[in-house]
């Protein structure tokens, strides 16, 4: 760092403090430039949404380096992670149905796992980043096991023995993933106030340079619309749920990002997203109100549909299409959310039906870009449609507007209920 002549030079012009600053200055750059040590805080299983599987999720404060993921035997999973991995305190999921054990061996380029799987289920293993580029997902996804039996066979199994580094690890936990929450039985408290219901982001739709659908014979405005319903549903809220706060992604007629909308729910640590839209078709008779919740859809309609049904909701300039892997990340990472998901989207369904009188379209899983972000259960909500003349009376009247609202704040409160009787159960639980 520094040669001889320079030191002297150094002594002879100034102070020893001048010089240590400089050193320490230049100690620190290159202390900084280190990478630092990726921690593995748990490992936990939660059953897959979809009904078809298992997830099992590493917990990295960043991203691993990379990784590999083989299968040698139907019953057992074995994967390299590479990199200067911290495994301090992990909690480490107990034995279960599907998922008997997991193992680590510490290697000199990383760690070995193995993951026994119980002889009683059929599953292939895959592995992917989540949509946040920090936890590893492994999906055991259910397949025929004559077909299991022969992939595996071109796999070897490694011996991890070889350069294994013997190390302590805590006795196995019970760690489950519930829901919208994390039940980890072993420690409980520390997280405990963060299973409570108290915050919700409602997103309108839209907004700025991006006006929506223009309506019937283009007298209205999506951005306008939505967001009046917005911040009626935000008062409803206020008003009645004290203890909730209200967090817009849009309170002006300003454009926000579709990528931005759901990380601004992630920094607020919100328990629920809700993005407001009112639609639009080439034919003035269609009505109806339709609640959305992400994921791959499960109907007969192509995928190559679902993405340009997606268009609807994005900014041609900034949308960036959701692949099909995508939706399976986001399906493999937030099972306990699109559960959670699901069950707000019926219960809004329901609410716009029964109380707001709206024609109902029904719930439906799609790709759409502005609730993949979010990290928490979230719903795109379609009022109804803008290009029918009567529904764009009713979405445009003050009236109207304050039913919408009034609907899936009922919806809201429904859901929060039980979500708190939830976390009241699990409270008490934690102290018996």
């Amino acid at each position: 760092m520094f040669n001889k002549n320079t030191l002297k030079r150094m002594f002879k012009t100034h102070s020893w403090c001048t010089f240590s600053f400089v050193f320490l200055c230049s100690f620190l750059a290159i202390s900084s430039s280190l990478p630092a040590q990726n921690s593995l805080s748990r490992i936990s299983t939660v059953d897959r949404s979809d009904g078809k599987g298992v997830v099992i999720r590493y917990h990295f404060s960043e991203a691993v380096d990379s990784f590999e993921v083989i299968q040698p035997a139907p019953d057992l999973v074995q994967m390299v992670l590479y990199g200067d991995i911290d495994t301090t305190g992990i909690q480490m999921p107990g034995y279960g149905e599907k998922v008997n054990q997991v193992i680590l061996y510490k290697q000199d380029y990383g760690f070995g796992v193995d993951i026994y799987l119980s002889q009683d289920f059929s599953y292939i293993a895959d592995a992917y980043p989540d949509q946040n580029q920090t936890h590893l997902l492994v999906g055991l996804t259910e397949t025929d096991y004559n077909e299991l039996d022969a992939y595996s066979q071109q796999f070897i199994a490694k011996n991890w023995y070889e350069n294994f580094e013997p190390q302590e690890l805590p006795d196995p936990v019970s760690i489950t993933e519930t829901g919208s929450t994390t039940t980890i039985t072993d420690s409980y408290n520390p997280v405990r106030d963060k299973l409570k219901f108290d915050k919700i982001v409602i997103d309108a739709g839209h907004g700025g340079h991006d006006p929506g659908n223009l309506g019937y014979k283009k007298s209205a405005q999506e951005k306008d619309v939505v967001l009046s319903i917005a911040k009626k549903l935000g008062k409803y809220i206020e008003e009645n749920l004290p203890d909730v706060e209200v967090i817009y992604t849009r309170e002006t007629d300003e454009f926000v990002d579709l990528w931005e909308r759901g990380s601004i729910a992630n920094r607020a640590e919100a328990d629920l997203f809700v993005s407001i839209h009112a639609d639009a078709f080439t034919s003035s008779s269609v009505r109806g109100a339709s609640v959305f919740f992400l994921g791959l859809d499960r109907s007969d309609r192509s995928f190559e549909v679902m993405k340009e049904e997606n268009q609807i909701y994005a900014d041609h300039e900034v949308v960036q299409d959701l692949s099909e892997e995508d939706l399976i990340v986001y399906e493999l990472a937030h099972s306990g959310n699109i559960a959670n998901s699901e069950r707000i989207a019926y219960m809004v369904e329901d609410q716009l039906k029964n109380r707001a009188q709206r024609k109902s379209r029904g719930v439906r899983q799609k790709g759409l870009v502005v609730l993949y972000q979010s990290t928490m259960p979230a719903i795109l909500v379609e009022t109804g449609f803008l290009t029918n003349p009567a529904e764009k009376r009713y979405l445009t009247s003050d009236w109207g507007q304050s039913l919408i609202a009034s609907a899936i704040y009922r919806a809201i409160k429904q859901y929060k209920q039980e979500q708190d009787e939830s976390y009241s159960l699990k409270a008490t639980s934690a102290n018996d």
